[in-house]
């Protein structure tokens, strides 16, 4: 199955907009994400954003997402999973 059926049946809309986001921001060269610019970046509230990261923290096989820090917006860190 190709990966990109794997992200359309696994994730709902929201998250398959986060998780396209997150994998262009990683072959750009950028690891950390504020939660403030996806929102303004993707038409999403930071709190959608936060609660849909929170769960492919959990969820999502292809990126290794922490939160990693607090400051005017969550900052998570993303790394892609070893194969």
């Amino acid at each position: 199955m190709s990966t990109k059926n794997r992200i359309t049946e696994k994730y709902n809309e929201t998250q398959r907009k986060i998780v396209y986001y997150l994998k262009s921001g990683l072959k750009a060269g950028k690891y950390y994400f504020k939660s403030k610019y996806i929102a303004k970046d993707l038409g999403l509230s930071p709190k959608e954003v936060g609660i849909n990261l929170a769960i492919l923290s959990e969820i999502c096989d292809d990126l290794d997402i922490k939160r990693w820090s607090y400051s005017n917006s969550t900052t998570w860190r993303v790394t892609p999973r070893p194969s």
